[in-house]
């Protein structure tokens, strides 16, 4: 008898256990932000679902729990609590109460970052929280994208790229360096490897092969120039706008005359600057990096949105962070002038009472894109040849913490909840 009482006691501890849930808060709490997520990640990738608790405790996640995975996390240093099923229900009630929603993470996307094969003098702030939040990607670049490969992957990210086949309008400050010596060397070369006579009319047909991976259904997602000059390689599919130090012949000296708008994803009405010796690509950035207008790391911060969690999902697990003010960071695209974005584009991030947008969002065709203005989140200017920023530095960062919500983003699905 006393056997059975031992076993039936047993038998209540361990379905006590089952029932348990994981919850990663991501307020102030969390020791590791950024790599909670990719906790998160691994979790989806051992076919586990996890909830994405919108507005609650600054955008926390909830699985089932799994001995395997309160182990990872003590090890990554990621900070969680075990809850109850009445905790459980408390959350629940919690969020049906409030501005607050709950998404279902189904599946761990299957990543791509488009990046030239070797290295270039600057890093890329994806690839490094990719990297840091050990969650897998690979990379592809023009050959990969012309061959339709992307269809293999969910979620896409440009690294800091000059769709224009400008060479990211480096020529004035370094076309005599080495290392734009050999980019130039391999990005022809590559051009004329898939048939085509300039590395200018090679991108816009990348551009227009990752437009069609969005209509299809692909999330892509761009930082600092490879926002910007991702459109403007669509708006000039059919002109000329780049100068003879980089494809041999003038521009159309009608360039901006001819730019197609209906093109674009993001942005419209915006000139385009042709001249080699200006370091920018048109008037869509602001502040524009000719001008030294930027307000400096002790003034510079922008807003995010609050969103209606409940019936604007998509924007609000964009924004999710545990806080609403963000540090401002430069890029060659830092921002983007208000009056250039279309009029169906969501605006999720701004500098409040001025001209910059920093951070948006849009649908086209089954897909969607975000853009991010600036190069790196934790580094105000970061210059070419300077060292990547060491993200165990910054493991609570909410810039970051937007790229990271991007990864996820493509794993949602609306749940309908029975308490």
């Amino acid at each position: 008898m006393k056997s059975i009482k031992i076993f039936l006691v047993f038998v209540c501890f361990m379905a006590g256990v089952k029932a348990q849930k994981l919850l990663i808060p991501m307020d102030f709490s969390q020791t590791n932000h950024l790599k909670a997520y990719g906790i998160v990640y691994w979790v989806l990738k051992k076919g586990v679902n996890v909830e994405w608790l919108l507005n609650y405790r600054g955008g926390s996640f909830m699985f089932k729990y799994f001995p395997e995975a309160e182990k990872r996390m003590k090890i990554k240093g990621v900070y969680y609590e075990k809850s109850t099923p009445e905790r459980v229900l408390q959350i629940y009630a919690t969020i049906e109460e409030n501005n607050m929603d709950i998404v279902l993470l189904e599946k761990a996307a299957k990543i791509a970052v488009y990046s030239p094969p070797n290295m270039q003098p600057w890093d890329d702030a994806v690839t490094l929280a990719l990297t840091y939040a050990e969650i897998d990607y690979d990379v592809v670049w023009d050959e990969e994208v012309l061959k339709g490969e992307l269809s293999k992957y969910d979620w896409l990210h440009l690294h800091h790229e000059d769709f224009t086949g400008q060479y990211g309008k480096f020529w004035a400050s370094y076309h005599n360096q080495e290392w734009y010596i050999r980019q130039q060397m391999e990005f022809e070369k590559m051009a004329h490897r898939l048939g085509f006579k300039k590395v200018s009319e090679e991108k816009k047909a990348v551009a227009r092969a990752i437009k069609k991976y969005v209509e299809n259904g692909g999330f892509l997602f761009a930082m600092c120039s490879a926002t910007d000059t991702y459109d403007i390689a669509l708006a000039a599919t059919n002109v000329d706008i780049c100068a003879s130090v980089f494809d041999g012949d003038p521009p159309d000296p009608d360039a901006n005359d001819k730019l197609d708008y209906s093109q674009t994803l993001a942005f419209t009405n915006f000139k385009v600057y042709t001249d080699p010796y200006i370091y920018e690509f048109s008037d869509i950035d602001y502040p524009p990096s000719f001008e030294a207008t930027a307000p400096g790391p002790e003034k510079d911060y922008f807003t995010l949105f609050e969103f209606s969690a409940k019936y604007d999902p998509v924007p609000t697990m964009l924004t999710q962070n545990h806080v609403k003010v963000i540090k401002g960071f430069m890029g060659q695209t830092t921002g983007f002038r208000r009056d250039k974005i279309k009029k169906h584009v969501v605006i999720l991030g701004e500098v409040e009472n001025g001209p910059q947008v920093k951070y948006i969002h849009g649908s086209y065709g089954k897909g969607t894109f975000t853009f991010l203005g600036g190069h790196d989140p934790e580094d105000y200017r970061h210059f070419v040849g300077d060292p990547p920023t060491n993200l165990e530095l910054h493991k609570n960062s909410p810039g970051y913490r937007l790229i990271l919500n991007n990864v996820l983003f493509p794993s949602a699905r609306k749940k309908e909840r029975k308490t």
